[in-house]
């Protein structure tokens, strides 16, 4: 894949115990990729034959993946970790992860993003394991569209999927959309009116320069601004007055038009592009083979999972993450904001390889 492995910056004293930049920001929230596999073929994601998957060796044990997130909450201050993909749904052990760090960490948040396929089967399980909350991906309300975004005509089983995690208790549910320029942008208010009508909340992401294709372009994406305004065609949005705290979405209560002055729900959007929310990034990444992204645009990784492999200890693999960490760029995987820019490289990786 050509990525750069990159060395750890040396960690002055001053940085603490937690996982700080040289940017003054600390990283609280652990997104875990478990599998770089998915079952759907997203056209903003990877292409259609899917991508070179990782060999089972070279993936995270259950016992590594568990031993990283004691690392992260008991050594380095993590408060909330969410579990990706690829597809996370598709590992075999996922309950038996889900139940291992449940054991360590009586009160962690513990969410999870999928595609819910299968998520009708096993959502009950789940929560029984100690699942907090799922996000869940889908971009359209057709059969369809669904079919022609996805390479897959699964829209139902997705459906069943999200009402099984409600009826589990797993919520907020929370449903993340893409919108494409000429494919589901008309859909922007349904898919509000969908989820505001089911006690759900909705995250528009701005399309990012991800895609396994390298197909993205900044003109052909649907902006922040466009979002609102597709929105605000039925309803009202206005600021949602609860701290931000960090979160990537800007969130919006929504009123319907004929009744303004009853909040019906809230909106989120994830404007990555358009309006960075790099200054107040506290994420850290570990992709399915373990190596650390501090950025989600980096060009550099750092590995953990070799490290996890020898008779290292709980504070040499604390320390290299400290490590990656600090050498965190400013944003986009540079030193200014600017997906798109004419110096920005996209990533080699693919969303799907990343862990979102």
């Amino acid at each position: 894949m050509g990525i750069q492995l990159g060395m750890p910056a040396r960690l002055p004293a001053s940085a603490g115990n937690g996982l700080m930049d040289t940017h003054g920001r600390q990283a609280t929230d652990m997104r875990l990729s478990l599998t770089d596999k998915c079952n759907l073929r997203c056209t903003y994601c990877m292409p259609a034959e899917g991508l070179n998957w990782l060999q089972k060796d070279q993936v995270l044990s259950r016992a590594e993946i568990v031993r990283l997130v004691r690392i992260g909450v008991d050594l380095l201050g993590i408060r909330e970790l969410r579990l990706t993909g690829g597809e996370p749904l598709v590992r075999a052990d996922l309950l038996d992860i889900i139940r291992d760090i449940r054991a360590n960490h009586a009160d962690l948040p513990i969410s999870m993003t999928t595609n819910a396929l299968g998520l009708d089967r096993r959502a009950a399980a789940l929560k029984e394991a100690g699942l907090t909350r799922i996000n869940v991906s889908m971009d359209s309300l057709h059969p369809d569209t669904f079919a022609q975004l996805t390479r897959r005509p699964f829209l139902d089983r997705v459906l069943k999927g999200i009402e099984a995690a409600a009826d589990a208790g797993l919520g907020l549910v929370k449903i993340n959309a893409v919108l494409m320029r000429g494919i589901n942008e008309h859909e922007a208010p349904d898919l509000v009116e969908w989820t505001v009508s089911r006690g759900f909340e909705l995250r528009f992401i701005e399309q990012m320069p991800l895609d396994a294709d390298h197909g993205w372009t900044r003109d052909g994406m649907i902006t922040a601004a466009e979002m609102r305004t597709l929105v605000e065609t039925r309803f009202v949005l206005t600021p949602d007055p609860r701290n931000r705290d960090g979160a990537p979405a800007e969130r919006w209560e929504v009123r319907r038009r004929s009744a303004p002055d009853v909040v019906v729900g809230t909106v989120g959007i994830i404007a990555s592009v358009t309006e960075p929310f790099c200054a107040d990034c506290r994420r850290t990444r570990v992709t399915a083979e373990g190596k650390i992204m501090s950025c989600l645009f980096s060009r550099e990784e750092t590995d953990l999972r070799d490290l996890l492999r020898t008779d290292a200890d709980d504070a040499a693999v604390a320390r290299r993450w400290q490590e990656a960490m600090w050498a965190k760029p400013k944003a986009h995987g540079m030193d200014h904001t600017g997906l798109g820019a004419a110096d920005f490289v996209q990533p080699d990786r693919s969303m799907s390889a990343i862990g979102g």
